[in-house]
């Protein structure tokens, strides 16, 4: 019985990593990202296309002459979060 408790834990722990994908180690802590790989890698697409939208966006609007910068502040537990965003009226 001695024996027992302490082989279902380590059992426990040595499968439970067998399901993450990917371990971060970072300023937020330690975090799992259990997603696949293929799911992973259209999340980085998904925010390509969507950085290039933005981009040919601001390349459109940049040669109007009515258009203004404008800087947001929005506080967060974690800090401040800084946006500079180009709203061309």
């Amino acid at each position: 019985m001695r024996f027992i408790i302490p082989t279902m834990t380590a059992v426990l722990l040595a499968t439970s990593g067998a399901y993450a994908q990917s371990i971060n180690i970072g300023p937020g802590g330690v975090s799992v990202d259990p997603r696949s790989p293929r799911e992973r890698a259209i999340d980085r697409e998904i925010r390509r296309e969507e950085r290039m939208r933005d981009r040919a966006r601001w390349e459109r609007s940049s040669w109007r002459g009515d258009c203004r910068t404008v800087r947001t502040i929005e506080e967060t537990p974690r800090g401040e979060i800084r946006r500079t965003t180009r709203v061309c009226d």
